[in-house]
């Protein structure tokens, strides 16, 4: 590629995921193959982000404007969608001044409009316990948008959590997948971390829907930049 077509190909407009851990990086590129293989892509990893987030609220201002300073820091070129895979950062990713043309969306705000358009009575499940406010509170916001009186509770597996720690997946979506098969009383479970979504495939018996972000994330950013296309690359 000669240096005139390599810059081009920077300043074209592409979806750039930020993601806290390394393994959404395959998860992304697989179902990006599945639902766009041509579409230009970018991952970029900040495991760094999580942990500051997970700190005491002390610590809160502090994680907020470092997902600000790495929002502002992806160089993405006018007309170009960041997905922010993390739920835990999403609300302050969106928050961010992002580059300028350039739109940030969290993965979750698909998942929690159909939760809402599910509901009103929404299990939110996570094995990390900092997710479940800034999801909750996402989808509490989506219904009211819809006009929808939602009511939402809890599930936390926290002993799924070490096996995602040790890289052992596969325990960790059985554990995950276990826990929900005991979940009653519900109109929707919603599994509030992009980790959790092959958990799905392990409840197939369970009465009620059981959401993810991965999929319907990806699909709404596709759909932006689509729009974005559309409107001569220019929000």
């Amino acid at each position: 590629m000669t240096e005139a077509a390599a810059h081009r190909a920077v300043r074209s407009p592409q979806l750039v995921f930020l993601h806290t851990a390394a393994i959404h990086v395959q998860t992304f590129d697989t179902l990006l193959r599945q639902l766009r293989p041509g579409v230009r892509a970018r991952h970029v990893v900040r495991e760094d982000l999580l942990v500051a987030a997970q700190g005491d609220k002390a610590d809160a201002n502090r994680a907020k404007h470092e997902v600000s300073d790495a929002i502002a820091g992806l160089a993405a070129a006018p007309g170009s969608v960041v997905l922010c895979t993390c739920s835990t950062i999403g609300e302050s990713a969106e928050a961010a001044a992002a580059p300028p043309g350039t739109r940030v969306i969290r993965v979750d705000r698909a998942m929690a409009d159909q939760a809402a358009a599910t509901g009103p009575n929404i299990l939110v499940a996570a094995a990390l316990a900092s997710t479940l406010a800034p999801t909750q509170a996402l989808i509490l916001e989506s219904a009211s948008r819809v006009g929808v009186n939602a009511r939402t509770t809890r599930l936390v597996v926290a002993d799924a959590w070490p096996f995602f720690e040790q890289g052992d997946f596969a325990a960790y979506l059985r554990r995950i997948a276990d826990a929900l098969k005991t979940v009653d009383d519900c109109d929707v479970v919603v599994l509030a971390q992009a980790s959790m979504a092959g958990a799905a495939e392990l409840c197939s018996g369970l009465a009620v829907p059981v959401l993810s972000s991965p999929r319907l994330g990806l699909e709404s950013a596709l759909a932006l930049m689509d729009a974005n296309a559309a409107r001569g690359q220019s929000f």
